[in-house]
């Protein structure tokens, strides 16, 4: 089977990862940036750059994008330049963007209207797991256009789950963020609940590792709050702008997420604190402060 030409746009602190991922399996890409700085790495590694996202959808057969937000994807493809002006029938865009369900889905019906597939994909696991190819992939869209693009879904990440029609990828990583707010914010509790109890919280949180208290957040964000090392793996601000589409989405639905409500806030508190720029489990910062230490 012929090897498709695969685009990549958006090359930030997941894009950039990724993207040299399928360059060392064996694919030549096709690329974009907005900043020419985000590009010198991939030239370097032999990717083909490009002035706009149009100029890559016109050579490209499958093409990722990650980029911030709704507006950008919405630009991306949908905008003056954008994939849109030069898709063809059977094209795949694969979107590893985190945005609302809502408008993936509407994305995905204008892209339809020129044959062209779009598969919403977010994705977890942070910088570690972009650089690592582990990621987990969470998907959305028609059947056939997942197994075409599973090849080098299997290149970036290792949990690859098709949830559903249109959408049901975004469903799924608001799941995601939902579940990792509120448990970041229940370990920076526990953290602080053992300093100001006088206990190692480094002990306590060996201990806790071990029983059901364990996860992928205690032992990952727990030892970022342990060592107040706060480098972005995910960055706070984008954790707000996930749980912003939580909580509008829930409004949409009438449904009462208190704990996402809540932990919100905290995430709110950072931002307004300075710290938008580092990783979330930063969150420890604003306990902390509110608890007198």
């Amino acid at each position: 089977m012929t090897q498709p030409v695969v685009g990549y746009i958006g090359l930030g602190i997941m894009g950039r990862p990724t993207a040299l991922n399928l360059i060392k399996a064996g694919y030549a890409l096709h690329v974009f940036a907005r900043r020419a700085a985000a590009l010198e790495p991939l030239i370097a590694a032999g990717a083909v750059a490009y002035d706009s996202p149009k100029a890559v959808a016109a050579v490209a057969d499958i093409i990722f994008i990650n980029v911030s937000d709704t507006p950008d994807v919405e630009q991306v493809l949908l905008g003056s330049g954008g994939v849109i002006e030069a898709g063809k029938m059977e094209q795949i865009v694969v979107d590893m963007s985190t945005i609302a369900p809502i408008a993936a889905r509407n994305i995905a019906t204008k892209l339809a209207a020129r044959g062209i597939d779009l598969l919403d994909a977010p994705v977890s696991g942070g910088e570690a797991g972009a650089i690592a190819g582990t990621l987990s992939i969470m998907v959305g869209g028609k059947q056939t256009a997942f197994e075409r693009a599973l090849p080098l879904l299997q290149v970036l990440g290792k949990n690859i789950v098709h949830v559903g029609d249109s959408g049901a990828g975004q469903v799924a990583k608001a799941c995601n963020q939902i579940v990792v707010a509120g448990t970041i914010a229940a370990v920076a509790e526990a953290m602080t609940f053992a300093r100001c109890n006088q206990v190692d919280a480094g002990k306590v949180r060996e201990a806790l590792m071990g029983g059901f208290a364990g996860s992928k957040i205690l032992e990952v964000h727990g030892k970022r709050m342990l060592d107040n090392d706060f480098k972005p793996g995910f960055k706070s601000r984008l954790h707000q702008k996930d749980m912003h589409i939580v909580l509008e989405t829930a409004r949409q639905l009438g449904l009462a997420l208190p704990i996402s409500s809540q932990t919100t806030q905290l995430i709110n508190a950072l931002l307004g604190s300075g710290d938008g720029e580092l990783d979330s489990s930063a969150m420890i910062k604003v306990i902390e402060r509110m608890s007198g230490q």
